[in-house]
């Protein structure tokens, strides 16, 4: 007579944690693998609770930047006073349109505000609150510089070529490179030459080459 054998039970065992005391079931030695899938406690584990982010994905997108082609891109950190060199000029065959030079001599990109901050008045006033500031191209995105490239902005400072009626005792632009994130004590003065007329005055806004910001600031008047 053949005599089947049965496998040993598990002894029972108490587990005390802390005041509270849980019993073990006592079950068979048995080396089965479960039925259920195995992945499923460690998928549970890494789902966020619902409404949270997701690990590692940030919980607010980032800045955007304009490139100069016209894609958004992630905002490169604002520039550095010290890492630009500033210039302004008037433009060859236009003579009441200036345009602004902002050089990034620094070691990676940086953006700067979509337009810089300009005013226009006499250099020997005490009082600047008559300085007269240019009507503005729409724009709100910042504008990113790589390392070694320039940003231009063009201004026209008597659009309608107008001779008479302009605004007395003005010889002086004012240009700020960056107007939402730098100090006024950064600006840069530039003397006006010629005997500059100034009348209802217009901005684009930074672009990647001297034609392209003329053509943002002749956008405007269309």
């Amino acid at each position: 007579m053949s005599v089947r054998r049965r496998r040993p039970l598990l002894a029972c065992v108490v587990l005390v944690a802390g005041a509270g005391l849980a019993l073990s079931a006592c079950g068979p030695d048995d080396t089965d693998p479960p039925a259920g899938p195995v992945a499923s406690a460690a998928t549970s584990a890494a789902t966020p609770p619902s409404g949270g982010p997701a690990a590692g994905v940030p919980s607010h997108p980032a800045p955007r930047t304009s490139s100069g082609a016209g894609t958004g891109a992630p905002a490169a950190r604002p520039c550095d006073i010290r890492n630009l060199s500033i210039r302004a000029a008037a433009r060859a065959g236009a003579p009441s349109q200036w345009v602004i030079e902002v050089h990034n001599t620094g070691a990676s990109a940086c953006s700067l505000s979509s337009s810089p901050g300009v005013d226009l008045g006499d250099s020997a006033a005490r009082d600047r609150s008559a300085d007269i500031k240019p009507v503005l191209a729409s724009g709100t995105e910042r504008f990113a510089v790589q390392a070694g490239r320039t940003a231009y902005a063009v201004i026209d400072l008597d659009p309608s070529g107008a001779t008479t009626g302009t605004a007395p005792g003005i010889n002086e632009l004012n240009v700020l490179a960056d107007q939402d994130g730098m100090p006024l004590a950064n600006t840069r003065n530039f003397p006006l030459t010629g005997g500059a007329r100034v009348l209802n005055p217009r901005m684009g806004l930074y672009r990647a080459s001297v034609a392209e910001a003329v053509a943002s600031m002749a956008d405007m008047g269309r």
